[in-house]
């Protein structure tokens, strides 16, 4: 019933005149952004367009939601460009330790960055770690550069990996998961990626459970909402662009049991929090006998019940790097910024009388100095 009510909430405001007009106006003014997030299923058990639920150790599906629904990737796509680079390790092709010398391209790549400049000289380790953490789109092109030898190259390489992969339902444009044309997943496709990376390179998750990283003195940090919040979390990956909505890949572990689930399209990055807590909530009580099913389960959940703080990481990249030169801009608050204007001016308004006599006394000296002067030339010639 709760599901049913929040469900006719959204429907009375998606209906309504003004919202209409709005989303009119940002569009007219906005003719080249693309279309917001998918639709979400009016009869679904998460506000989510679409979603799935995987128990690792018994290797079973608990739950889906409209989980063939093609959607963009968005920084998803991460996940496969690391498990490639992954491979090339493994085969010995590069190290962890492999230098790396960013080019322009990489550098200028845009959308959420790790930091790179041109010429930077970095690990392929931390490249790795900036594309997990930052979601580094420059880390990403720098990646596949590296491995793939050129951008094209690498791209070619993630689809046949994704065909292999038996991600029939995936097309892949570019490393990182910017818009474009023609690329696409669904949430069945990013478990398949998500169990076979977890199960060829566990270790992985050294990536993704950090929290935050510097580099050049430029502060990031990790957006999972479960880091250091869900009991167990330790991974995976959000994205986000306008065509895709919210998404995550997300897993957490309760002991010997681990669930692996991902959520695309939901309508903002709350949300998206919410449900994800929600849904590891539900699949850990049928893993324990304690409901039925994830959808009995999902329905005793109301999200009201969770408020997931969405600023944790954030907080603690300013506690981490708090001290150092290369800490993270604080925000100046309107007020706080007019107070300080205030004060300068004060100070100015002070200083302004111990200007003028100092300006004063400077002239009578250098009229005494000049006069002075003359003397000597007078008594000189």
């Amino acid at each position: 019933m709760t599901c049913f009510f929040r469900r006719l909430k959204y429907s009375a405001l998606s209906s309504s005149l003004p919202l209409f007009f709005i989303l009119l106006a940002a569009a007219l003014l906005h003719p080249g952004v693309a279309r917001s997030a998918p639709e979400i299923p009016p009869h679904g058990s998460l506000e989510t367009s679409s979603a799935i639920l995987y128990d690792l150790d018994h290797n079973a599906i608990l739950f889906e939601q409209n989980a063939d629904k093609h959607i963009a990737p968005a920084s998803l796509t991460k996940v496969l460009s690391m498990f490639l680079a992954m491979d090339q390790i493994r085969q010995g092709s590069v190290s962890l330790d492999s230098p790396v010398t960013v080019s322009r391209a990489a550098a200028r790549t845009g959308g959420s960055r790790m930091g790179l400049s041109e010429k930077d000289n970095v690990t392929l380790e931390q490249l790795l770690m900036g594309m997990a953490v930052s979601s580094g789109n420059d880390a990403s092109a720098a990646v596949a550069e590296f491995v793939g030898g050129s951008t094209p190259a690498f791209v070619t390489m993630m689809n046949a990996k994704a065909q292999a992969l038996g991600m029939r339902d995936s097309q892949f444009r570019n490393p990182h998961g910017l818009p474009a044309a023609g690329q696409y997943t669904t949430a069945r496709d990013m478990l398949t990626l998500a169990r076979a990376y977890l199960q060829t390179y566990p270790d992985a998750l050294r990536f993704h459970n950090t929290h935050t990283i510097s580099h050049k003195g430029r502060v990031t940090w990790n957006k999972n909402p479960l880091l250091g919040q869900y009991p167990g979390a330790d991974g995976l990956k959000t994205g986000w662009v306008n065509a895709s909505g919210y998404n995550l890949i997300f897993t957490a572990s309760h002991g010997d049991k681990r669930l692996l689930a991902v959520i695309l399209g939901a309508p903002d990055s709350r949300t998206r929090g919410v449900e994800a807590f929600r849904l590891l909530d539900a699949g850990f009580q049928v893993c324990d006998n304690r409901a039925a099913s994830v959808v009995a389960a999902l329905d005793c959940l109301p999200p009201e019940q969770y408020r997931p703080d969405m600023h944790k990481t954030a907080r603690e990249a300013r506690l981490t790097y708090g001290g150092a030169n290369d800490a993270p801009v604080k925000k100046i608050t309107k007020a706080k910024k007019a107070q300080n204007n205030k004060s300068k001016q004060t100070a100015k308004a002070k200083q302004q009388p111990k200007k003028k006599e100092a300006a004063k006394a400077g002239g009578k000296q250098k009229r005494d100095s000049d006069q002075a002067a003359r003397r000597t030339v007078d008594r000189a010639s």
